[in-house]
């Protein structure tokens, strides 16, 4: 049987072939400048095959990475066979989830923005359940209830001693959308409304008076490793999901959160309005 791939060493993958095209060199030269064959570094950024953390070290070097930059990609290396703790719920998770679980299991901070539903790590059981019930493609109740026992036991990365900060700002339109039913909703609001008090949670409401604004296109999630050199984006389309790791990339959504920061409702005025959507329902 095929061992499987973890997503650290996939992650592993893509930065030590970043790094070294950065650098402008070849698998070979790579190699010489290390004591290595080409055919090692091929396997090192190719997620195949065993790899030995000292000759990453040095890799990183060679390339002129920056120090944030080769303790990440050094951390990533020695904890390169660690498998989450999803991979209990079943081999099926998709390649676009288990990175994203990895990414989130791994965080310090988590930036999101919502247009459609509330984000999953603030959802209710019951709130979750409804959403995949409304998927375009009908999914037994088995898969379902696996789907949300997964979205729950995400939520439990905000119980840790040292939780990442999460900072979320939601469409007005996701606190007027009834997902469910009334009850459900209420119990949604409420999840909200708690959250706003939790030292490490910041939630903010982009109003509908404010009309067309940075990130109308679609909701997103920026996931802070522990090192920036780890930040990724997370976009959630219809269709599939993206990982976006690029500086310009980066740099173009830290900016519009920035903006959305700016734009949304303070705290105060955002739990007023969740505690006034509630009211109406």
């Amino acid at each position: 049987m095929t061992e499987r791939i973890t997503t650290r060493r996939r992650q592993l993958g893509a930065m030590m072939r970043k790094l070294r095209a950065r650098k402008g060199l070849t698998l070979e030269e790579a190699g010489q400048f290390v004591g290595v064959s080409k055919a090692t570094v091929s396997r090192y950024e190719t997620q195949a095959g065993p790899i030995k953390w000292i000759v990453i070290d040095a890799l990183c070097r060679e390339y002129g990475a920056t120090e944030a930059e080769r303790r990440a990609v050094v951390r990533l290396a020695k904890d390169a066979k660690q498998q989450g703790w999803w991979s209990s719920f079943a081999d099926s998770i998709p390649e676009s989830m288990d990175l994203l679980l990895t990414l989130e299991d791994e965080a310090v901070r988590e930036n999101h923005f919502s247009c459609v539903y509330v984000p999953g790590l603030l959802q209710t059981r019951a709130y979750s359940t409804a959403v995949q019930v409304a998927s375009e493609a009908p999914l037994p109740s088995a898969e379902i209830e696996r789907l949300v026992d997964i979205r729950m036991k995400r939520q439990e990365i905000l119980l840790r001693p040292r939780p990442p900060r999460l900072w979320a700002i939601i469409d007005e339109s996701v606190i007027r959308r009834v997902v469910g039913s009334e009850h459900v909703m209420r119990e949604q609001l409420d999840r909200l409304l708690q959250a706003v008090g939790a030292p490490h949670i910041t939630l903010q409401v982009m109003p509908f008076s404010k009309g067309a604004h940075t990130a109308a296109l679609g909701s997103f999630v920026i996931i802070g490793g522990p090192e920036p050199a780890l930040d990724v984006v997370y976009v959630d389309f219809h269709t599939g999901s993206l990982f976006l790791e690029k500086d310009e990339e980066l740099d173009r959504y830290k900016l519009a959160f920035e903006y959305l920061q700016a734009q949304a409702l303070d705290m105060e005025a955002s739990a007023a309005m969740i505690q006034s959507a509630r009211k109406e329902l």
